[in-house]
């Protein structure tokens, strides 16, 4: 049987990349085959979340419940603040990140899918994610044929 989680009873973890790509965050799903993530998230002043993104197989949404943010999506960059909502679907080629340039923390509600076969495109640093051989690729579109051997003239069948 499932029980009420109380949110201010979870502890705060952090997850850091260096000074300035860091998260504070209070899971609220269970780790064992949730097919959704859920977390409040505390993004601290001159900090941002992870370098700018897209998602190929999850959909990914956020909802502002204190403080004020920036949301890069794309090009662009707009305030968010108290009740906003943002939703990033799922093989939606548009990059975005979240910054707070402020002097004040920013909470907000974060949720989203969760698959082992994700697929994660960072257009800034040409690099692609791809979850479930845990590995990290240098984007570079090749032809279908590069790298594979010519076929010899004179075998195919309708020759």
């Amino acid at each position: 049987m499932r029980k009420i989680l109380q949110v201010d009873q979870v502890d705060w973890e952090e997850w850091r990349h260096n000074e300035t790509i860091r998260v504070h965050f209070k899971p609220l799903h269970d780790e064992e085959g949730a097919h959704m993530g859920v977390c409040v998230q505390k993004l601290s002043p001159g900090c941002k979340t992870s370098p700018a993104h897209f998602h190929m197989k999850e959909e990914e949404h956020v909802f502002v419940l204190k403080g004020r943010m920036t949301l890069r999506l794309g090009q662009e960059h707009q305030e968010m603040g108290p009740g906003d909502y943002v939703c990033f679907p799922a093989g939606e080629k548009t990059e975005h990140c979240l910054s707070n340039p402020n002097e004040t923390p920013c909470e907000y509600l974060l949720w989203g899918e969760r698959k082992a076969d994700e697929v994660v495109v960072y257009p800034d640093s040409n690099k692609v994610n791809v979850r479930e051989l845990g590995e990290i690729y240098r984007r570079k579109p090749l032809d279908y044929w590069d790298g594979e051997e010519a076929e010899p003239q004179g075998s195919r069948k309708d020759d």
